[in-house]
C-alpha cells in the first residue's frame, strides 16, 4: 500500500471525518477544544463505545486442550483406545493413550510458550495518551481514550487513535507501520492521523474520531484476523485421516460381516477389529509431527522469530511467492543522501554546503539528518553561523534559514524541488533541467529535494539533492538464499 487516504476514516453509516471542518468535526462529537469532555461524559462513552484496544479472543484451557483429541486421527486412536478397553488389553490401552496425551501435550505446550510470548510483547506495546478532560491535561492509557476526546500529540509519541487534527502549527507523521513508506507525512491543522502513526516532528492537538475496532489500523487487523483458512498441513492430515477412515471402517464391516457369519464370539471378534484399527492408523504420527514442528520452532525462536501456530511453520517452507514490505524489511529505514546534480552551484560541495546550513540536527529531522550527514568536508561549514531557521513548513513545502558569514547575512532553503523553483524561478532552461532531474530520480525510487541560495542579489536555484533509503547489509544474500531454496525444490 503505498499510500493512505484519509477517506478510509469514515466509519460504516457514519461520518466521514476527513471532510469535515475542524468545527464541524468537534460539532458532530459534542466536544471542545478547549476543555475537551468531562470525566462523566467520557466514562459514559467508554461504556458505549468499548475500550480503545483491539478485542482478542481468548479459549479457556480446557478448549485448548480439547482441541488437540479432535480431527480424523485422534478420532481413529480414540477408537482404538475404546476398544482395548472393550476387549480388556490394557497393555495397548495405555500405549494408545500415552500417544495422544503425548501429542497432545507437545502441541499445547509449545503454543502456550508461544502465546506467552506474544502477551509479553503487547504489554511491553501499551500506551499512555496525554488527553484534556475537563479543562486539565491528563496522562491516561490509551485504552480508555473514547470519540471526543482531545488529545496532545507530540515528538516521540504513537497517535493512540484516529484523530483529526485542529490547533497547532504542524506534525510531521511516521506512517511506515500502516503505509510502508519511509518518508514522514507532513500534517497540518484539519488533516486526519492515524492510530499506530509515529510524531516525528512537530506537535498538534487532535480530536479523536475512532478507537479501537473502527480505526484503520483496527479494521485491517480484523481483516487479517478473519482470514481463517487451514494451512496445507491441516488439509493433508484432514484428507489423510479421511481416507484411513474411511478404509478402516470398510474393512471392519468385512470383518465384523465374516466373523459374524463365522459365529466368532464377541469378544474375540472385537479384538480382531482392534488389531486391524490399530494396523490401519499410524498411531505415532501426530506425536512425530508435533515433535517435528516443535524443533523447528526451538530453531526459529533462537533467531527472534516467535511461532504463533505449528502449523505455520509447514505453511512457510511452501511459500512460493514471498511479498516483503520494503521499508525496515528489505531496508534500513535510514534516509541517506544519493546523487547531487549542482545547477547554479559552482560545485557539490557548495550544493551541499548551502542544504547543511539550510538544515538542523536538532530537530531530529530525517531528511535534515541525511543532508548533514552527507557533507563530506565538515570544515566548508566553519565560519558559517545560523542566526535564524524556519523548519519545513508544510504549506510553503521547504525549510528555510538566515546565515551570517564574514560578516555578510545569506539566506538558504530546502525543499520540494517545485517549491524551490517557484522560489528562485530560474531560466525556463534551468527550470526543464532541473524538472528532468526530478523526473530521472524519481524513475528510480530517489527522493528529490531542491536547494537555493539568496545572497543579497534573490534566489538562486543552486542544484538537486536526491534521498534514498538503503538496503540491509543481509538483503542482497537472503534474498539469493531464497531464490536458490526455491530453484531447488
Amino acid at each position: 500500500m503505498a499510500a493512505l487516504s484519509d477517506s478510509t476514516t469514515q466509519n460504516q453509516g457514519g461520518p466521514d471525518f476527513a471532510t469535515l471542518s475542524v468545527d464541524e468535526a468537534l460539532k458532530t462529537l459534542s466536544s471542545d477544544a478547549a476543555q475537551g469532555l468531562s470525566a462523566a461524559e467520557a466514562q459514559k462513552r467508554l461504556a458505549s463505545e468499548g475500550p480503545n484496544a483491539l478485542p482478542e479472543e481468548k479459549r479457556s484451557l480446557l478448549a485448548q486442550i480439547a482441541a488437540y483429541f479432535w480431527g480424523p486421527i485422534p478420532w481413529m486412536i480414540e477408537a482404538a483406545a475404546v476398544l482395548s478397553a472393550i476387549a480388556g488389553d490394557i497393555e495397548d490401552l495405555f500405549i494408545i493413550l500415552a500417544m495422544l496425551v503425548l501429542n497432545a501435550g507437545i502441541g499445547f505446550w509449545q503454543e502456550h510458550q508461544a502465546s506467552n510470548a506474544l502477551a509479553a510483547l503487547k504489554d511491553q506495546l501499551a500506551l499512555n495518551a496525554r488527553v484534556r478532560r475537563d479543562g486539565d491535561w491528563q496522562d491516561l492509557p490509551a485504552r480508555e481514550l473514547v470519540p471526543g476526546d482531545i488529545v496532545h500529540i507530540r515528538l516521540g509519541d504513537v497517535i493512540p487513535a484516529d484523530v483529526k487534527l485542529v490547533a497547532g502549527s504542524y506534525l510531521s507523521v511516521d506512517q511506515a507501520a500502516l503505509t510502508g513508506e519511509s518518508l514522514p507525512v507532513d500534517k497540518a491543522a484539519g488533516d486526519m492521523a492515524f492510530s499506530g502513526s509515529l510524531a516525528k516532528q512537530g506537535e498538534m492537538d487532535g480530536l479523536v474520531t475512532a478507537t479501537g475496532t473502527k480505526t484503520f489500523f483496527g479494521k485491517t487487523a480484523q481483516l487479517v484476523a478473519s482470514a481463517g483458512a487451514k494451512s496445507h498441513f491441516q488439509e493433508a492430515v484432514m484428507r489423510v485421516g479421511n481416507f484411513l477412515i474411511m478404509a478402516s471402517v470398510a474393512l471392519a464391516v468385512v470383518l465384523v460381516a465374516h466373523e459374524l457369519m463365522a459365529q466368532t464370539p464377541i469378544l474375540e471378534m472385537l479384538q480382531f477389529v482392534l488389531i486391524l484399527v490399530v494396523a490401519s492408523i499410524p498411531v505415532a504420527m501426530p506425536a512425530v509431527l508435533s515433535v517435528t514442528m516443535a524443533l523447528g520452532a526451538l530453531a526459529l525462536s533462537k533467531q527472534k522469530a516467535v511461532v504463533a501456530r505449528l502449523q505455520s511453520i509447514e505453511e512457510m517452507a511452501g511459500v512460493d511467492v514471498l511479498c516483503s514490505d520494503k521499508t525496515g524489511t528489505l531496508t534500513q529505514n535510514k534516509l541517506t543522501l544519493g546523487e547531487v546534480t549542482p545547477l547554479g552551484a559552482a560545485t557539490a560541495e557548495d550544493l551541499m554546503r548551502a542544504a547543511a546550513l539550510a538544515s538542523s540536527a536538532d530537530n531530529n529531522d530525517p531528511i535534515d539528518l541525511a543532508v548533514i550527514a552527507g557533507v563530506t568536508d565538515k570544515e566548508s561549514l566553519a565560519g558559517y553561523r545560523q542566526t535564524a531557521y524556519t523548519p519545513f513548513d508544510p504549506v510553503s513545502k521547504r525549510a528555510s534559514a538566515e546565515v551570517e558569514h564574514e560578516g555578510q547575512s545569506l539566506k538558504v532553503a530546502k525543499g520540494a524541488p517545485q517549491a524551490i523553483v517557484d522560489l528562485a524561478t530560474p531560466s525556463e532552461e534551468v527550470t526543464a533541467k532541473a524538472m528532468a532531474v526530478v523526473e530521472q530520480l524519481a524513475s528510480h525510487g530517489y527522493r528529490a529535494l531542491g536547494v537555493a541560495e539568496d545572497r543579497g542579489q534573490g534566489w538562486q536555484l543552486l542544484g538537486i539533492l536526491s534521498l534514498f533509503d538503503p538496503p540491509r547489509e543481509d538483503s542482497a544474500p537472503t534474498i539469493a538464499e531464497a531464490r536458490a531454496r526455491t530453484a531447488s525444490r
